[in-house]
């Protein structure tokens, strides 16, 4: 019988693989059965931590809205704060909130007394 060579399959797969791991440290950048690990883990880390980025962020808005709001001397905390934005029908998120409570915090203030009357 005559010898059968392999085809190039294999070695494209194994070749982005190694593409993908060329970053990693030690053993998780050379060899094989590792790097599949090491880019499994790594790829649910990353699904992982998009949802979590986003909670992150939406923590730090919220958190950088409640020092203004407590610092300028309004006399009501951040949930009520937000509420009264809904009841007043002014649809501002968080995130524009929070930039508008670093960059321009009169206008922030202007805001919390329009929603106070």
């Amino acid at each position: 019988m005559t010898r059968i060579k392999r085809g190039y399959i294999a070695r494209r797969r194994r070749t982005k693989l190694r593409l993908f791991a060329s970053s990693f440290r030690g053993a998780h950048s050379r060899l094989t059965r590792t790097m599949t690990q090491q880019r499994i883990r790594a790829l649910v880390s990353a699904h992982r931590d998009r949802g979590k980025r986003k909670r992150d962020f939406r923590r730090l808005w919220i958190t950088r809205i409640n020092a203004v709001i407590h610092e300028m001397g309004v006399f009501y905390s951040y949930n009520k704060f937000i509420h009264n934005l809904y009841k007043k029908q002014l649809l501002l998120n968080r995130k524009i909130l929070a930039q508008i409570a670093l960059l321009n915090r009169s206008c922030l203030y202007t805001i919390s007394n329009d929603i106070k009357k």
